[in-house]
């Protein structure tokens, strides 16, 4: 299994039978990703929320690609109204068993609205994913603030890795980010969702200096990790 990052929140997973998932296709004014839209084949697209950094390509993607689209009911109704038919509704604590593998959305403390035609439409509540892929557990914050319930997600499994915002100002921070990689303990915590615009420049080396020895590490725009 090949699990990449793309710059802001954007993640692929390939799957050892060669199933294809991409978690926020911002790609159309994302000048950190590595991804050429027309270039992307994909099975799946999840969506975290309604923010138009999240949301992204997904409808021009949906419709080229024919990938099925997992969201909240409300992205999903948007997605539809778009003329996207392929699409999965989930929502908070619920979980699927997809082809591919199980996977569970879980909480996000954020919020989610999309501006479509003059107006900002309400998308429902933010949210993380949780995909159990391959004998791998991958963990998806989305964009979330810190909040102690985050624990609890090591009471269900142990992550192998963990992708979480590291931004700051539109979510949680470095300092936030290593207390939340600290109480999810996953095995190793990739930093997301910074220095694409000037409002959320970090350094990634901070993050990952402030947690333990191998638990943190930096993935540059096209790199990958295998399974």
């Amino acid at each position: 299994m090949k699990v990449g990052y793309h710059g802001h929140s954007v993640i692929s997973i390939e799957t050892n039978d060669g199933t294809r998932l991409i978690i926020d296709p911002f790609i159309t004014g994302n000048d950190l990703t590595d991804l050429v839209l027309d270039d992307i084949d994909v099975d799946y697209i999840f969506i975290t929320h309604g923010h138009a950094d999240h949301i992204g390509d997904m409808v021009y993607l949906a419709k080229r690609t024919k990938a099925q689209v997992v969201a909240i009911p409300e992205v999903c109704h948007f997605a539809t109204s778009q003329g996207i038919e392929n699409i999965h509704h989930m929502n908070i604590g619920g979980s699927f068993n997809f082809p591919f593998g199980r996977v569970k959305m879980v909480f996000a403390q954020h919020s989610s609205g999309y501006e479509f035609n003059g107006e900002m439409i309400y998308m429902g509540e933010p949210a993380g994913f949780l995909f159990e892929i391959d004998g791998k557990t991958i963990y998806h914050a989305g964009d979330t603030a810190f909040y102690s319930d985050l624990s609890l997600l090591a009471d269900d499994v142990q992550i192998d890795v963990a992708f979480l915002p590291i931004g700051d100002n539109f979510t949680m921070g470095i300092k936030d980010a290593v207390k939340a990689a600290r109480i999810i303990n996953a095995n190793v915590n990739i930093p997301i969702h910074y220095n694409t615009f000037p409002v959320i420049e970090q350094d990634p080396k901070h993050f990952v200096n402030s947690l333990p020895k191998d638990k943190g590490k930096v993935l540059q725009s096209g790199e990958f990790i295998e399974y």
